[in-house]
């Protein structure tokens, strides 16, 4: 077991400093690990749209400075005296928490990511006073619940965000019949995810421009404009669920039409405007409207292990750190195939702070 260092340790980030986004180098004090904490050095941690959500205040809670971050893998090199589930050198990911109540319903039925007092990976407070910073950073220090393990040389991006409703509203079965609406780093997984399940994917997009790499690349059975209003009418009554990763404001009615009976449309992408539907199109088919957040510690670890099993991995552009702001401006543009992943330990970010 590695040893609990009572000086304070420094950290160098890529902070955002106001609403304008932009991203520089930043050095801030990290958290003394505690008993159950692990220190991390951060090695990859992925760019996702809630990144550029929070970084420009598009929700009007955003504080500065601002360390963005949060799908990390790293390595664990301290643990405290009480952790029992990690290791010094063991590989491990932290997702959208590190922290949790560990008391509540939710955490009792390990579904820690609905704990009401859970603390967000970044832009959030910790229970020492310090805020949290994320993964675009040299270190972490993060609750040993808030971890999930990952198996040795088989670097993957977790798909719990998808896999998690999947499981929880029983649409697991071979044979179903799903969409996936938006083709990014959610959305791609959920294909391959979907697929490996034995469903029927439907890709639903805005444009043609992703067919072949939807259906060729991908192997999803069919694709659909959702701006074509043919397209769309032959697909009216042919799905069981749809996976909604669109991230920004659109309208639902299209996508309800899209489902059978019983049919469920799960919201995954965080929208900063509401969203509104006609209720006679839920009410005529017994739909339903729902959301699903990140998955557990558990769900996550289960779909590691799916994702080694069947040999699934992810699509992603790797990029140093001093191009994140650009990285940032093309994902808001749609123009990455299908993650951008930042190589953290590889851009030598101490040096430029």
């Amino acid at each position: 077991m590695g040893s609990v260092d009572a000086s304070e340790r420094t950290a160098t980030g890529w902070a955002a400093r106001d609403a304008d986004g932009h991203l520089s180098p930043y050095t801030y004090t990290l958290r003394k690990t505690g008993p159950e904490d692990v220190l991390v050095k951060v090695k990859y941690c992925g760019i996702c749209h809630t990144d550029i959500h929070q970084a420009k205040n598009h929700f009007g809670f955003s504080k500065y400075p601002m360390v963005p971050g949060h799908e990390v893998v790293g390595v664990v090199e301290e643990v405290g005296p009480e952790v029992s589930k990690y290791t010094v050198g063991d590989v491990v990911g932290v997702g959208g928490i590190v922290g949790c109540c560990r008391n509540c319903r939710p955490c009792n039925a390990n579904d820690e990511q609905y704990c009401s007092k859970k603390i967000w990976t970044y832009n959030d407070v910790y229970t020492d006073g310090r805020p949290t910073q994320g993964g675009f950073s040299s270190a972490m220090v993060v609750d040993q619940k808030s971890q999930p393990g990952w198996r040795r040389s088989r670097r993957r991006r977790c798909c719990a965000p998808a896999y998690s409703p999947l499981k929880h509203f029983g649409l697991m079965a071979p044979g179903l019949r799903g969409g996936i609406l938006g083709l990014g780093g959610i959305g791609h997984l959920g294909v391959k995810l979907a697929k490996a399940m034995g469903h029927h994917v439907t890709v639903i997009s805005s444009s043609d421009k992703k067919r072949a790499e939807a259906m060729d690349e991908l192997g999803a059975d069919a694709y659909v404009v959702s701006s074509d209003g043919d397209q769309m009418a032959a697909a009216a009554d042919s799905l069981d669920y749809i996976i909604d990763t669109v991230p920004v404001d659109h309208p639902l009615e299209p996508y309800l039409a899209l489902l059978q009976l019983n049919g469920k449309l799960v919201l995954m992408g965080v929208t900063p405007a509401p969203l509104s539907f006609l209720s006679h199109l839920v009410m005529m088919g017994r739909k339903t409207i729902t959301g699903s957040f990140i998955g557990s510690m558990q769900e996550m670890e289960e779909v590691l292990h799916f994702f080694a099993d069947k040999g699934l991995t992810s699509q992603i552009e790797v990029v140093k750190m001093d191009y994140v702001n650009q990285a940032l401006e093309r994902l808001e543009r749609n123009d990455v195939r299908y993650r951008f992943v930042v190589d953290v330990a590889g851009s030598n970010i101490e040096d430029a702070a």
